[in-house]
This record gives structure tokens, sequence and C-alpha cells, in this order.
């Protein structure tokens, strides 16, 4: 008789799976938290196993999931008080920034996103502020969040680099501007300024070119149709000189909408064109219509040049942008975050870098064989995410981690010891 393999079945694969995801999560949080103090680097595996395992970055699921022998309100304390340590923020950021460097290219796009969390009940939360509800576009109690997400041009791999909570309200707070160039200045910084920005409207604000333009960090930002820029030295409105935009190249592309495949043909071509308070730096305005009624403005330091491909890896990458719209979201949609439930505004903010520093190691860090023993454990949750996502991946996999680990349930062992030197190979 011939000898087959055994093959394990999914529901076998889930002790070991989990063990292999404990043991990869320790040594990726002993990496994120050296340097802290021993209860620090304690939290920071018992923060992130919890809001994995529970999928949600309240501090009782936090603390049920490490299923302590003491009461869970003991457990919940020790985690608060943690969780309000100043240091743990910048620690996490540089650490999740150092790593997910590695992966950006000089031409990798770095996209900058400003969402929102909305907390139209609280009252008590330190620095509530008024935000606008990107879902409904109502005005409700919230915070800001300005994020940065690495991903190549046509692709929906990608590497979360950067998420911080901001609020008008706080004490430090100065302007939204101020938000996005520190984030431009703390992400160019540890990427070594390779990348390319892409930014929708709103990033063609004038005081936002600076610290692109003067580091010369290139960038693709999307442009309002009043804004004034110079065309062969006569200062004129974005949408005029879209109108006069000869379109030199058309290319065929499918949409998604309303759940549909709908064809649809793109024209694009390009102006050469100045910024009234940058006269000497070149750029380009690359016209794209058959998006809208309106045609899409693309303001870029890229050379542009009549030849369709160097065109249309600007056109394309917008494009991309806006296709990872729902990967970006599930950040605060796996890990529940509007439902964070601390007072503090430090806590809020750690809290963040947290759920960043979770996205990141179920994107990044997990390879590709664990992932996909991850997803084949729950392979109907997984097909549910499928039909009901556009690139489900990210959530199935957030999904994954907590079914494994609520179907093989141990607590992960505190991360305290001074981290391994080897880091995990990036897939």
């Amino acid at each position: 008789m011939e000898n087959h393999p055994i093959q394990r079945r999914p529901i076998d694969m889930i002790a070991p799976t989990a063990t292999k995801v404990r043991t990869i999560l320790g040594e990726f949080s002993g990496r994120l938290s050296a340097g802290l103090s021993k209860p620090a680097r304690r939290f920071v595996s018992e923060a992130l196993y919890g809001i994995m395992a529970r999928q949600s970055v309240r501090l009782t699921e936090i603390g049920r999931s490490l299923e302590e022998t003491i009461p869970l309100n003991k457990t919940e304390t020790r985690l608060s008080r943690n969780l309000g340590r100043p240091e743990l923020r910048r620690r996490l950021e540089a650490a999740v920034l150092g790593e997910g460097s590695r992966r950006i290219g000089k031409r990798t796009l770095l996209i900058l996103d400003i969402s929102d969390i909305t907390k139209p009940y609280a009252k008590k939360m330190e620095c509530l502020a008024r935000v606008r509800d990107g879902s409904t576009g109502e005005i409700a109690n919230g915070y800001w969040l300005c994020q940065v997400i690495g991903v190549e041009n046509e692709s929906n791999e990608i590497t979360p680099l950067y998420d911080a909570l901001y609020s008008q309200r706080a004490a430090d707070f100065v302007s939204e501007n101020e938000e996005i160039k520190t984030a431009i200045t703390k992400v160019s910084a540890a990427c070594g300024g390779r990348g390319v920005w892409v930014i929708d409207r709103g990033g063609d604000r004038g005081e936002l070119y600076s610290p692109l333009l003067a580091e010369e960090r290139p960038f693709i930002i999307r442009q309002k149709g009043d804004r004034h820029i110079l065309f062969r030295a006569s200062k004129a409105e974005t949408d005029v000189l879209a109108a006069d935009c000869p379109m030199v190249y058309a290319t065929h592309i499918v949409r998604e909408e309303q759940g549909k495949e709908v064809p649809c043909r793109l024209d694009y071509g390009f102006q050469p064109v100045r910024l009234p308070d940058y006269p000497d730096i070149p750029l380009w305005l690359v016209v794209v219509r058959g998006l809208g009624a309106q045609p899409m403005m693309l303001l870029t330091t890229l050379p542009m040049r009549k030849k369709r491909s160097v065109l249309w890896w600007v056109v394309s990458a917008y494009l991309t942008r806006w296709r990872i719209e729902e990967t970006i979201r599930f950040t605060k949609q796996s890990y529940e975050l509007e439902d964070i439930r601390v007072m503090t505004y430090e806590r809020l903010r750690n809290m963040v870098a947290l759920v960043n520093a979770a996205a990141f190691f179920t994107a990044v860090v997990l390879g590709t064989k664990v992932k996909l023993q991850i997803l084949a454990t729950h392979l109907l949750r997984a097909a549910k995410r499928l039909f009901g996502i556009p690139d489900f991946r990210y959530y199935a996999l957030a999904d994954g981690i907590a079914e494994v680990c609520a179907r093989s349930p141990r607590r992960s062992p505190a991360s305290t010891a001074d981290p391994p030197q080897l880091s995990l190979a990036l897939p």
C-alpha cells in the first residue's frame, strides 16, 4: 500500500497556528517595546494580544483575553495604568516606522489620509472635539486621525506606517496643517526620503507644499478647481487649465459601482505648470476625464512627457489610493476603534498607536504561510468577507487571528525579557 501524508483538517491546525501566532507576536512586541521598563514591555505584549484576540480596544475585553486568575477589575486597572505611560506612543510610533520603512522604495506610494473617530454620546472624554463624520457628513463629537499607508502602485499589499489621534481642543494642538506636516516629516525621515506622497483634496493647501518642495519630496496631490497656478507665466485657476488640457491618451478600465462592474474610458493629458509661491520649481498638472462630471486634476513633481506609461503611472497611483480606501479603514473597523472608552487624551493616543501596531503585525509581520493557515482555520468567515468587502484579506486575517486565539485559548506570554536581535523576514 502507498503511504500518503496525513492531510490536516483546518480544525486540527488551530492549536499549532495559535501557538505560532503567539510566538511571532511575542518577538514582535519585544522589538516594539525595546528600551521600555519591564512593566511597560509586559503591557505592550498583553495589549497587542488582547486587541487582536478580542478585536476590541476596550480594556475589559483585553483583560478577559489574558485569562488571569485575579479579578477582572484588577487586571483592567493595571492595563489602564500602563496605558497612560507618556513614553509609550513615541516608542511604538518609532518602532513601527523603523520596521515599516524597510518596505518603502523610491516609488512606493505614501498615502496620507485624514479620518475621524466619532463618539456621539461621549461627554467626559478628555479633549473631546467636534468632527465631521466621514460616513454621514454630519458633525459629531470625536477625534481626528492622521494616517499614512505605504503601498506599491497598482497593488493592495499595504504597510501601515503611521496613525496619530489628535484633537483641536488639546493643549498642544496648533492646526490640522501642522498635524499633516508632522506626519510627512516623521515618515519621510524614517524612510530616508523614499516614496511618493499621494494626498487627496485638502492636500493642495499652500502651507502643505513647504515640507514637500523644500525637501524635494515627490508628490501627487489632487487639486480643487479654484486653486491658482502659473501656466506660461500667467496665473489661472486649475479648472480653466483642465478645460484646455489636450487629452493625448485613453485607457479603458473597469470600475465597481454599487456592486457591479462598469466599463469606463479614461482620457488624460498634462500641462506644465508652477505654483505662484514657488515659481522656480517645475510641476505638472495631470488631467483625467471619465471619472465624473468634472475632470480629476493631479499636481505632481514627477516629470511628465508625452509617453503613455509615464502619464499612466501618475493616474494609476491615484486610482490605487481610491482602490485601497476600504483597506485603509480596516484598522478602525477590525478592532472597533470607535468603541474606545478610555477617558484621558494620553491613553487615547497610546491606544491608537497600539492599534496601528496590531494592523502592522497583521498586514506585514505574519509571513505568507502563517496567513494562509489562519485563513484556512475559518473558511466560512473568510468566504463571507470575500463577498462583502472588495479587499477582504486584512479583515479576514483579523477575524482569523481572533478565532484561532478563541478556539485555542491560552494566555499570551509576557514579553518582559530583552528582545531577540534576530528580526523576522518580511514577506
